[in-house]
C-alpha cells in the first residue's frame, strides 16, 4: 500500500458487489473483478479482488505503470503474431485491443461477507458506493445470435482438417467456431452476474476496457507464476453433467477411459512441457497431475498440471512470449495448427482463447485462459463469442460439434434467461 493510500473494512453482500461494479462503471475507464466463486482448484483459483484504474498502456510498455503495484491485464490471441511469422485476417466481430494493462486507483480484496476497500479516500469509496443507482431499462429487451457454422459447414471444414492429420502435417488442431449477433440493450454488468449464476468457475472475472467487456466463466488457468514456481493447467477432454447422480457417475467414469480424451489431454500436456522447458532450469519441468478429473455446474473437463523452476530474472513479457498462447487453443504442432486455424476459421479469435488475469507488486502472476467468455461493445451493441474442440485422427465429426453445443449452451441460456426469450434463437447465415 503506498503512503497516499489507506482501508477500510466493512460487511458486504452481493447487492453491495452489485453497487460497486456500476460505481466503477460511471468512474472508472478500466475494472477488472475476479470471482473464484468458491470453487476448490489444484494450485487455487483467482484471488477474490476488484480493481479500477482510469489509465492503462499495452504490454510493450508496461514498465510505464506505477511499480510496485498490482498490474491487471487482458492479451488478445492475435498477439501471437508479435512471436511468429502469423497474421489475423478474418472478419473481426468486436473489435479488440490486442493487450491492455491498467494498475488500480482502488482494490477492493473480499474475504467471506467482508471487503477490504484500498484507495487514497476509502470512506469516501464507500458512501458513494452504498448510495450508486444504476439506471435499468424497464423491459429485458431482445437480441439476436448468428452462428459462423452450421453442422454441415462444420464437418466440411472438419474433414479438411482431419486430412492434414492423416497427412502428418499436425496431430490434433482446436477448431472453433464463434455465435455473434446485437442487443437491444447491453447491461454487461448485469449479463455477468447472470452467468456466474449459471456458470460458477474458478476462473470468472468482469473486464471493462472504456465500451468493451469481458464476461468470463472461464474453467482453465494458463500460467501462474509463485516464486520461482511457474504452472500450466491445461485442458482437453469434456463430457456433459448427468441428468442424476448415477448418470454423472457413468460419464465421469467415460471421460476418464477415454482413450481419445487421454490422447489429446497428453500431447497438449506434451507441448506444454516443451513450452516451459523454454523458460526452465534443467530438469525441473515436471506433470504434477496427469488425466485430472474435474466436475463443475455445467460440464466435467479433464485437466492436467505442469510446472517448471524458472530461470532467474525470468519476467511476465519473457514468459508470455515463450509460451502463448494456450497450447490447448491452439493444438500441436503449435505454429502450424495456427496457421491452419487462420485458414479455416472464419472469425478473428481477438480477446477469445487470450488470458486475462494479474500480476503482483512482486511479479507473482495468475492469468486464465478466455474460454466460455462473451464480448461485448456497448457502444454498437454487439458482442461475440466462441467455442472450439480438438480434432484428432480418430474424432468424430458430430460428436465434435456436439461438444462445441454444449460449451456453447451455457452462454446461450444465458443470453436467453438475461433477455426473457422462450424459443431458440439460432439463426444460420447463408
Amino acid at each position: 500500500m503506498s503512503k497516499q493510500e489507506s482501508s477500510i473494512s466493512l460487511s458486504v453482500n452481493p447487492q453491495w458487489v452489485r453497487q460497486l461494479l456500476d460505481w466503477a462503471d460511471q468512474h472508472f475507464n478500466y475494472y477488472s473483478y475476479f470471482n473464484p466463486n468458491g470453487i476448490a482448484y489444484p494450485g487455487d483459483a483467482f484471488t477474490h479482488v476488484f480493481y479500477a484504474g482510469t489509465q492503462a498502456v499495452d504490454l510493450d510498455h508496461l514498465d510505464l505503470l506505477p511499480a510496485g503495484k498490482p498490474k491487471i491485464g487482458i492479451i488478445s490471441y492475435d498477439r501471437k503474431n508479435s512471436y511468429e511469422k502469423l497474421e489475423s485476417g478474418n472478419d473481426c466481430r468486436v473489435t479488440c485491443p490486442e493487450t491492455l494493462f491498467f494498475s488500480p486507483e482502488i482494490t477492493v480484496s473480499f474475504s467471506a461477507d467482508v471487503a477490504m476497500i484500498i484507495s487514497s479516500d476509502p470512506e469516501a469509496c464507500a458512501k458513494a458506493i452504498a448510495s450508486t443507482q444504476a439506471v435499468r431499462p424497464e423491459a429485458r429487451g431482445d437480441f439476436t445470435l448468428f452462428a459462423s457454422h452450421g453442422k454441415e459447414e462444420y464437418t466440411r471444414v472438419f474433414d479438411k482438417i482431419q486430412q492434414h492429420i492423416l497427412d502428418g502435417d499436425i496431430y490434433e488442431m482446436n477448431y472453433c467456431m464463434d455465435f455473434h449477433g446485437s442487443l437491444s440493450y447491453a447491461d454487461p454488468v448485469g449479463f455477468y452476474l447472470q452467468l456466474c449464476a449459471h456458470s460458477p468457475m474458478p476462473f470468472s472475472a468482469l473486464f471493462k476496457a472504456n465500451d468493451l467487456f469481458l464476461t468470463c466463466a472461464s474453467p482453465e488457468r494458463f500460467l501462474k507464476k509463485k516464486g520461482s514456481t511457474l504452472l500450466s493447467q491445461p485442458i482437453k477432454g469434456s463430457v456433459r453433467r448427468g441428468s442424476n447422480p448415477q448418470e454423472d457417475a457413468m460419464l465421469r467414469k467415460t471421460l476418464l477411459e477415454s482413450e481419445k480424451e487421454m490422447a489429446e489431454n497428453l500431447m497438449i500436456v506434451d507441448l506444454m512441457r516443451n513450452d516451459l522447458s523454454r523458460l526452465a532450469q534443467t530438469g525441473t519441468v515436471s506433470v504434477d497431475e496427469l488425466f485430472g478429473i474435474y466436475t463443475f455446474q455445467q460440464i466435467t473437463q479433464m485437466i492436467s498440471t505442469v510446472s517448471c523452476q524458472l530461470l532467474p530474472g525470468t519476467g511476465f513479457r519473457e514468459i508470455i512470449s515463450k509460451t502463448f498462447p494456450m497450447g490447448s487453443m491452439t493444438g500441436a504442432p503449435k505454429i502450424k495448427c495456427m496457421e491452419l486455424i487462420e485458414r479455416y476459421e472464419s472469425f478473428k479469435r481477438g480477446w477469445f482463447s487470450g488470458c486475462l488475469g494479474y500480476i503482483d507488486a512482486s511479479g507473482d502472476f495468475d492469468t486464465c485462459v478466455i474460454i466460455r467468455s462473451l464480448v461485448m461493445d456497448r457502444a454498437k451493441n454487439t458482442y461475440y463469442f466462441g467455442v472450439g474442440s480438438a480434432i484428432t485422427a480418430d474424432a468424430n465429426a458430430s460428436d465434435e460439434y456436439q461438444e462445441c453445443q454444449l460449451k456453447a449452451s451455457t452462454l446461450i441460456q444465458t443470453l436467453n434467461y438475461f433477455y426473457q426469450l422462450k424459443t431458440d434463437p439460432v439463426k444460420w447465415p447463408h
